[in-house]
């Protein structure tokens, strides 16, 4: 297994220039920021451990746990995997709690940074999209194209929360490229392709053997060899095109802060790339893969953070 990379966090006050009053500075509410970060990530990991251990029918309904019952029961024939489903539809409840604290703390800390509600609200209206979406997937008994639905609504809600934790030091004023245009087009066929190396992955997944309960063998039919082998061509189209931004920042002298979030997000690829090798060699054990789960949690939020180090509002 390979080590985690250095984490690089965003700048923790806004650059010289920028309107001390446009930007919160509330400990509390920096704290919220990340929390609500921290949980999203969290119920990515509890979602993969539901999957993985085969625990994603612990709770046979929905939105009860069993019927007549939101909780699961001492006779139920499920065993362990009823917890382990149970906690991570608890944990969304959290997530929900913390987006909520979050936008009733912008409110009262920060009041005029109104351009900040509308995005915390999209947060809880996505939350709510993934318990409806998780919903639908125990009703479906755990179709694999639903279940990769779900991760990827899980994945735009952290890519969100990492955006917020941005936005949250910058000013309201007029968006200001820090480099030049041909960078920024460059950038955003970066992110493309990383979404699609998500989908990808999410494929690869569905088609494997964790179809996350014994009862609910369905896959996409599709071969898994060969949808790993695109999805690691995709890979290395994205680590390409991440190296090529870099050095093109290098050359054209771009902000030390930008040139800083996509080399952590080039070291927190090939980390990926490393797992997903790993993983793949050694048989999917559900421990790597789960590692890799987090990985991809990591990767779009340096994504996010490496695309708003490519311009600034004061």
């Amino acid at each position: 297994m390979t080590t985690s990379p250095a984490f690089v966090p965003p700048p923790a006050e806004p650059r010289e220039g920028v309107r001390a009053d446009k930007a919160p500075v509330h400990p509390w509410l920096r704290r919220l920021f990340w929390l609500n970060l921290a949980v999203e990530i969290g119920i990515v990991i509890t979602g993969g451990l539901v999957r993985l251990t085969g625990s994603g029918l612990g709770c046979p309904t929905w939105p009860q746990c069993v019927p007549g019952s939101f909780t699961p029961v001492e006779h139920q024939e499920q065993s362990y995997h009823k917890y382990i489903e149970f906690g991570n539809r608890t944990l969304t409840g959290l997530v929900s709690v913390v987006a909520l604290a979050l936008l009733i703390g912008i409110i009262k800390w920060a009041p005029q940074r109104k351009g900040l509600r509308a995005p915390v609200a999209g947060v809880l209206g996505g939350i709510a999209l993934q318990a409806i979406v998780g919903g639908i997937t125990v009703h479906m008994e755990l179709n694999p194209f639903i279940v990769a639905l779900h991760f990827l609504i899980s994945m735009l809600l952290v890519s969100a929360s990492a955006w917020l934790i941005w936005r949250g030091r910058e000013g309201d004023g007029e968006r200001r490229l820090l480099v030049v245009r041909p960078i920024e087009i460059t950038a955003w066929l970066t992110t493309a392709v990383a979404f699609v190396v998500l989908v990808l992955g999410t494929i690869v997944t569905g088609s494997g053997p964790h179809s996350g309960d014994a009862v609910a063998p369905a896959r996409t039919g599709f071969d898994p060899r060969s949808v790993s082998w695109l999805h690691a061509d995709a890979v290395m189209l994205f680590v390409g095109l991440v190296i090529a931004v870099l050095l093109a920042q290098k050359v054209t002298k771009a902000s030390h802060q930008s040139v800083k979030m996509w080399t952590g997000l080039l070291v927190v690829t090939l980390a990926q790339g490393a797992i997903g090798y790993v993983q793949y060699f050694t048989g999917l054990p559900w421990v790597i893969v789960l590692v890799h789960m987090f990985g991809a949690a990591l990767l779009v939020t340096y994504m996010t953070w490496a695309m708003c180090s490519l311009r600034e509002r004061i």
